[in-house]
């Protein structure tokens, strides 16, 4: 193979059982197999999503989730490299850890939860069941993740605390990519559906004891998806 080419798979296009996870786990098995060696450069989005028979935007989310993995990386203008053919102990999302997510979420979330059980709006409850509903009906799975950070950036608007808004804020495209790669890895889209209308129904209900434990309950089952991907890394 010529280390100055670029990478691309040569095979079949991929059947569309879940065009994204299908098209990450070919990557994912073809770096760790050294298909690819370190240092090569993949296709661009073009001549990948071509190979596979897949849109762009299904390549995009599936290198993000590599990338996620600390097997690539993208540097713009140049296109995407394979820098290791193990993944790393803890996904990287962007400048956070899935360990600094994991570790700060549960004092930022589970009170905001709590607060806004007791202090949210009508216009708080249309916000969030509108949010739902929209991911019920969306099908693609970039735009679905995009919606989920924005359920949990509303659900810190609700609860009146400016700083707890602030910081979700700051965290929401870090937590739009985690969703993102445990939905391709670990199938976490059906369930979180559930966790996120638990949460909704306790805010609802103006049950903040409810509303602490579904948010609780939600990062917990987020924290078991993470750890079993890196458990399985290692």
């Amino acid at each position: 193979m010529n280390l100055s080419d670029s990478w691309t798979p040569g095979q079949q296009p991929i059947e569309r059982r879940s065009a994204a996870e299908a098209v990450f786990h070919a990557l994912r098995l073809a770096i760790e197999a050294q298909e690819i060696p370190v240092g090569s450069k993949l296709g661009s989005e073009a001549a990948l999503a071509a190979d596979y028979g897949v849109s762009r935007s299904v390549v995009r989310e599936a290198l993000r989730s590599c990338a996620a993995l600390g097997l690539t990386r993208t540097e713009t203008g140049r296109g995407t490299f394979v820098i290791s053919h193990r993944p790393t102990r803890e996904l990287k999302l962007g400048i956070f850890s899935s360990d600094d997510l994991l570790e700060a979420r549960p004092h930022i979330e589970i009170p905001a939860a709590t607060l806004a059980a007791t202090r949210r709006t009508a216009e708080d409850l249309e916000r969030i069941s509108g949010l739902i509903e929209q991911m019920d009906q969306e099908d693609d799975a970039a735009a679905w993740v995009e919606l989920d950070a924005a359920f949990h950036a509303a659900i810190a608007q609700a609860s009146g605390n400016s700083v707890f808004t602030k910081v979700v804020s700051d965290i929401r495209e870090a937590m739009a990519r985690q969703s993102e790669t445990v939905n391709l890895v670990a199938g976490r889209r059906s369930p979180s559906r559930d966790e996120h209308l638990a949460i909704y129904r306790a805010i609802q209900a103006q049950d903040p004891q409810a509303a602490n434990q579904a948010m609780g309950d939600h990062l917990a089952a987020v924290q078991h998806a993470v750890s079993t991907i890196v458990r399985s890394n290692k």
